[in-house]
């Protein structure tokens, strides 16, 4: 199977939309973090396996809210295989998986159905430290390739501590923050 790349991230793209469209589908506004975000922003230069959708993008009046995918609709379904197979994807590159939890960032359209939103730098440092926390792996070279500042590290701390709020975490947060050079976040917090 393929990895994705970003050299073919924004063909997907818009091969995705194509086929929207061709599976009976309506216009649709994904909310994308992850590798894939990482490396459509510029920010992070790497491949992935998947593009991780936090949820879909829904406007209220002048903003816009993100709504989790519950079941993806059939012509979605239908799209993204269409895709896998065009471009060499395993079956589940269109990962619906992570929750809802961030704000969206600007939004790059794809054609007639397919908008795509990427979360901002500052909310992938959010999410990036959070993953790396119990795993030292591409989460934690992600993040230090983002050169957060300590601002964004103890803000980003602060937060995890919302997502999992149990000792042990607390502990192995600390452990990681001390460990990457972030010691006197890690005394405030």
């Amino acid at each position: 199977m393929n990895r994705i790349e970003f050299g073919i991230i924004h063909d997907i793209f818009t091969g995705l939309d194509r086929q929207i469209g061709l599976h009976g589908g309506a216009p649709i506004g994904l909310v994308v973090c992850g590798g894939t975000a990482l490396f459509a922003l510029g920010l992070v230069h790497r491949t992935t396996k998947d593009v991780d959708v936090l949820g879909t993008a829904v406007e209220t009046g002048k903003m816009l809210a993100v709504q989790k995918i519950e079941k993806p609709s059939g012509w979605l379904i239908g799209a993204a295989k269409t895709v896998g197979r065009d471009f060499g994807l395993p079956d589940n590159w269109l990962n619906i998986g992570p929750a809802p939890q961030v704000e969206s960032g600007l939004p790059k359209n794809y054609g007639r159905y397919l908008t795509i939103y990427f979360i901002s730098r500052l909310d992938q440092i959010h999410f990036k430290l959070y993953a790396a926390i119990d795993r030292d792996d591409y989460h934690t070279q992600d993040l230090l390739a983002l050169n957060p500042t300590e601002e964004e590290v103890e803000t980003a701390s602060k937060w995890t501590l919302t997502q999992d709020v149990s000792e042990g975490y607390r502990s192995v947060l600390m452990a990681f923050l001390r460990e990457h050079g972030y010691e006197s976040i890690a005394s405030r917090i």
